[in-house]
């Protein structure tokens, strides 16, 4: 931005220049028009995936598949009997996951429980060498 400031009998550069100088704007508009051009296709790139599709299946419960529940507290539940620890349960589900058809297990999580302790469970099944479990959830109201 450029003004000249002087004195009234200064009449050498005559009259007051009061434009604005818009170089430097248009100069760091280009700058951030170019990094914004350079960015945008890098954040909207992604891997090309094909993402499973919900389904809403009834349960088919049978006599031998194994029920486990997770309460709020993060308590666990074999049917309706309180396991007292994750190693317990392991021995549990590996006397299970040796007979033959292998027994599914079903998890029910209460819906203010932590994702952990429904995460422990999943590796406790895995750790017993259990191939199928799946989740127990309420089916959304309908409209």
């Amino acid at each position: 931005m450029s003004m000249n400031v002087g004195s009234a009998d200064d009449d050498d550069e005559g009259t007051m220049n009061s434009s604005i100088n818009t170089t430097p704007l248009v100069d760091v508009m280009l700058v951030l028009l170019i990094i914004f051009l350079i960015t945008i296709p890098v954040v909207t790139q992604s891997v090309k995936l094909e993402l499973p599709k919900e389904t809403n299946v009834p349960t088919q419960t049978k006599p031998e598949n194994i029920l486990l529940a997770v309460s709020k507290d993060g308590d666990v539940y074999w049917n309706t009997r309180r396991m007292p620890d994750i190693e317990v349960l392991v021995a549990e589900l590996k006397k299970e996951s040796v007979k033959d058809p292998q027994p599914e297990v079903h998890i029910r999580g209460d819906q203010d429980a932590r994702y952990e302790s429904v995460g422990r469970l999943v590796v406790a099944c895995q750790r017993a060498g259990i191939s199928k479990v799946g989740f127990i959830t309420e089916p959304p109201p309908k409209q």
